[in-house]
């Protein structure tokens, strides 16, 4: 390795915003987050489901409307 171009590396403190406070190996002293595993809703178990069963249904109702738009134009070309 080349001496002198490389960056310092520390033993980082990280500091969230929810008060969790623990130690990385970074090239900076001190690190400030918004979010950590202590505090985010995936990990804490606080996690929101989306409403997937009303997505599905305007999808369907989409599919639907397009095919009876299909029908009508064939009908209206037929004639």
């Amino acid at each position: 390795m080349k001496k002198d171009i490389h960056p310092q590396y520390h033993k980082a403190k990280v500091t969230c915003s929810c008060g969790n406070t623990f130690e990385v190996g970074a090239t900076v002293p001190e690190i400030q987050v918004e979010i950590c595993s202590q505090c985010h809703p995936f990990f804490t178990g606080k996690e929101k489901l989306m409403d997937t069963a009303g997505r599905i249904d305007k999808f369907r109702a989409r599919q639907e409307a397009a095919t009876k738009f299909r029908e009508a134009k064939t009908k209206t070309a037929d004639k």
